[in-house]
């Protein structure tokens, strides 16, 4: 990693790539770190491999197969590999960190 990770630094830099509303930052065996920052709506789907969000900023609500939770600043969601997720009606400010971890499946 040639520099820091922070907040400040990967949004900037995601900002500074047009049309991309993530962008990988630092890659070591079979972790990934990713800055992610949907505008208006979050259309990814489900990915091969586990993931973690560290919510940087912003709020919304959290959606996660059957199951509905707000989130804000600071917390930490997880979602299996496979399952259907995304984020809702969330904050202009909203930002997340991703790590997407592990064997593609999911560890088990």
């Amino acid at each position: 990693m040639n520099d820091r990770l922070t907040a400040e630094n990967a949004l900037s830099k995601l900002a500074n790539t047009p049309g991309k509303e993530f962008i990988t930052l630092f890659k070591h065996g079979s972790l990934k770190i990713e800055i992610y920052k949907p505008d208006k709506v979050d259309s990814q789907i489900p990915h091969k491999k586990d993931e973690i969000y560290v919510v940087a900023s912003g709020n919304g609500i959290f959606v996660k197969g059957d199951d509905r939770q707000p989130f804000q600043a600071g917390e930490i969601l997880f979602v299996p590999a496979f399952v259907e997720h995304h984020f809702e009606n969330f904050s202009e400010d909203f930002a997340t960190w991703v790590f997407f971890y592990g064997p593609d499946g999911g560890e088990k």
